[in-house]
């Protein structure tokens, strides 16, 4: 049962937030984390689905953010090797954007500034010869190759969240903080569950890692925040059928210096994003315009020999990113950079207001967050997270490819692709969806695709999932390979369970 007080109360059950509670339930604090809709709702499960040290914010001298980014990259590698994987980025040369030689240099200090074991350095290509040029303008003969990684955004969140509660933190979803305010060394917080029950929970420590919505869950409690501004800027993304062979990505320097990723995806489609627009909308209805699908479409014309008309888009989707304001009037030039500003004296009831960040960089955040509360919280151990898997991520020598084949090998009775499936996203706890199982009728009903019931059921009883959305949307990617009769034949049946 959790204590009362509990050490710490986090707001937001984003990347930021969940990674904050693994982190401090590792150290032994009791913590209290909760979310007014789903886990990754928000922010976190509409990224670029990149962990990378970020090569453009190198022309903003943002040289530590990218050096903090790049050492992440290997240590998420080795945390959560089922759903963080390399992936290798063809930059087609523009002369018209950037010279040769400032391409070259970047790559140079991208190569160099951050740790690398496992990832390999930058190539130059030719790209009237090499493969990664097939698809392209003849136009373009030179090309560079460098290395960052992918990951499944909103299952990194998710398994985040898995390891706090195993280290016990309670994950209370659909929750909203309705107030707080200090009384005496403590906070009292006000939350309200969907069913609309209030309950009041008291906390040494507050956190507000609400992501866009940091100040209007700042205006929620009361003598305390932050005057720290906020640039909110829509970040918008379109999926299309994959038009080229091979599994890496391209990084398409745009004609307003900006850069656009064309990313394998799902296997048979491709990611194109994103855009940096300023956002002043209804944060719970960000949708992609018209200007920001004709820019992608645009990019990508510009580079690839691949039209792609209005009606090749599959899927879209858009996340606004709360940016700490420094000023910029670019908004693609806004820093990526996380700032923490703590509110509260020596003797006084700590809270934590989060701003900005990357997704590559969550665990520092975390830990530098734990770092600026300790002495508020004396008794917490030490910092832990940079060794430690993620839940499914126990496989030897951090090599998928071969544990995901002996995986395979186990289970004869099932197709190579749905296992690969399993593997891909849950890692180890596959072990735990697929025990018993020795043929596809073990996995209950199908409901198209790789879905099957027994699935369904694990994501229910372990990770949260309480609608179809839950499902199909953020603990996997169903909903891509789905039609919409199956779709909603499968919301039917998890509505009535």
């Amino acid at each position: 049962m959790m204590p009362d007080p509990c050490d710490l109360l986090i707001i937001g059950g984003g990347v930021n937030g969940a990674g904050i509670a693994r982190d401090a339930a590792g150290r032994g604090l009791s913590v209290v984390l909760c979310e007014k809709g789903d886990l990754a709702t928000g922010t976190s499960s509409r990224s670029s689905k990149l962990i990378h040290g970020g090569l453009r914010y190198l022309e903003y001298f943002e040289f530590r953010l990218v050096r903090e980014a790049l050492a992440e990259r290997e240590v998420l590698l080795r945390a959560a090797p089922h759903i963080v994987r390399p992936m290798r980025f063809v930059l087609p040369h523009s002369g018209a954007q950037r010279p040769a030689w400032m391409v070259r240099a970047g790559l140079f200090l991208y190569d160099h500034l951050g740790r690398r074991d496992v990832l390999p350095g930058t190539r130059r290509l030719d790209l009237s010869r090499e493969p990664q040029g097939v698809p392209l303008h003849a136009k373009y003969r030179l090309g560079f190759e460098y290395s960052d990684c992918w990951v499944d955004d909103s299952r990194l969140v998710v398994l985040n969240a898995v390891d706090a509660a195993a280290r016990g933190a309670d994950i209370r979803l659909r929750t909203e903080l309705q107030s707080a305010r200090r009384i005496g060394t403590e906070w009292e917080a006000v939350l309200r569950a969907e069913d609309g029950t209030m309950r009041t929970l008291r906390a040494r420590a507050l956190v507000n890692a609400a992501g866009p919505w940091v100040h209007r869950v700042g205006t929620r409690i009361l003598g305390a925040g932050s005057g720290r501004r906020v640039r909110l800027v829509k970040g918008s993304h379109i999926i299309v059928r994959k038009f080229w062979a091979g599994e890496h990505a391209y990084v398409l320097q745009n004609d307003d210096r900006r850069i656009v990723f064309v990313l394998p995806y799902e296997g048979h489609l491709a990611l194109i994003g994103t855009t940096d627009i300023p956002y002043d909308g209804c944060l719970g209805d960000v949708t992609v315009g018209d200007d920001e699908r004709d820019y992608l479409r645009r990019a990508v014309g510009g580079y690839m020999t691949q039209a792609i008309g209005a009606d090749d888009i599959a899927a879209e989707f858009a996340g606004v990113r709360p940016l700490a304001d420094d000023d910029s009037t670019d908004p693609a030039a806004v820093s990526r950079d996380y700032a923490l500003d703590l509110d509260g004296a020596a003797d006084e009831v700590p809270l934590l207001s989060v701003f900005g960040g990357k997704i590559t960089t969550y665990r520092k955040l975390a830990e530098h967050a734990l770092g600026m509360l300790r002495p508020f919280l004396p008794r917490m151990a030490g910092a832990w997270t940079r060794d430690a898997p993620l839940p499914g991520g126990a496989i030897p020598n951090a090599d998928f490819a071969a544990w995901a084949a002996a995986l395979v090998r186990r289970f004869p009775g099932l197709p190579p692709p749905l296992v690969q499936h399993y593997a891909r996203l849950y890692g180890s706890r596959a072990d735990q969806l697929l025990d018993g199982v020795r043929s596809p009728a073990d996995l209950g009903r199908h409901f198209g695709g790789t879905l099957h019931a027994r699935e369904a059921e694990f994501l229910r009883r372990t990770e949260w999932a309480r609608d179809a959305d839950d499902v199909l949307h953020r603990r996997t990617r169903h909903s891509l390979h789905l039609t919409r009769e199956q779709r909603d034949d499968f919301g039917e049946w998890f509505a009535g369970k």
